[in-house]
């Protein structure tokens, strides 16, 4: 499958190594032209380069992973994406008064922004609710994570949920696409036990199911 990684952060990387050990054709677009150290991060670990827009248009799978205050015209410059499978890694973040909090939430979402930026794209909701040094590698967990889709779209979901299991997630179907009003917040709470209550970044959300 050929997926255009959009940003090339922690996030964006992670995702991208994982997948192209998966086997996967992955393009790396937008921001990362002069991203330091960018040419040697493809050497070592595979992976393309190309500009957003062509990166975009040629995949398959389309992955935003960019920071919420440059994404909208980075995600609006990717052209017309109609039909096309967007993956939201997303959290709309923002510091209000001295605080990381969400830009928006319950009324409506980043993720729906994204629908909106991009009319006809197929926008599935994920990969928002752990950190990427997880995204990456689950093979350090204990259990096998969980993580939540949101999509409005059936075949869409199928689409991502295969990509989160490459990951080694156990992907669960959260429902439609508005309630990325509830994956988002949820992203708040993996924040607030890794940064601010001293968790650390290397843990995920699982589920414990009773036993048989």
């Amino acid at each position: 499958m050929r997926v255009a990684v959009i940003g090339a952060g922690a996030v964006g990387r992670a995702l991208g190594r994982a997948w192209v050990k998966a086997g996967h054709d992955v393009v790396y677009g937008a921001r990362t032209a002069g991203v330091k150290d960018m040419a040697s991060f493809l050497a070592q670990t595979g992976g393309r380069e190309a500009p957003g827009q062509a990166a975009a248009l040629a995949a398959d799978v389309v992955v935003l992973a960019l920071p919420w205050g440059k994404a909208e015209p980075a995600v609006r410059g990717l052209g017309d994406l109609n039909g096309k499978v967007v993956i939201d890694c997303m959290n709309p973040l923002i510091m209000r008064d001295g605080a990381l909090g969400l830009e928006c939430g319950f009324e409506t979402s980043g993720a729906e922004r994204v629908a909106a930026w991009l009319p006809g794209a197929r926008v599935v909701k994920t990969l928002n609710q752990a950190g990427a040094e997880v995204m990456g590698d689950t093979t350090m967990l204990s259990a096998r994570p969980v993580m939540f889709l949101a999509g409005d779209d059936a075949a869409a979901k199928d689409t991502a949920r295969a990509l989160v299991a490459e990951l080694g997630f156990e992907p669960l179907d959260a429902g439609p696409l508005s309630i990325a009003r509830l994956l988002e917040p949820l992203a708040m709470v993996w924040i607030n036990q890794a940064i601010l209550r001293g968790e650390g970044r290397d843990w995920a959300f699982t589920l414990a199911r009773r036993r048989p």
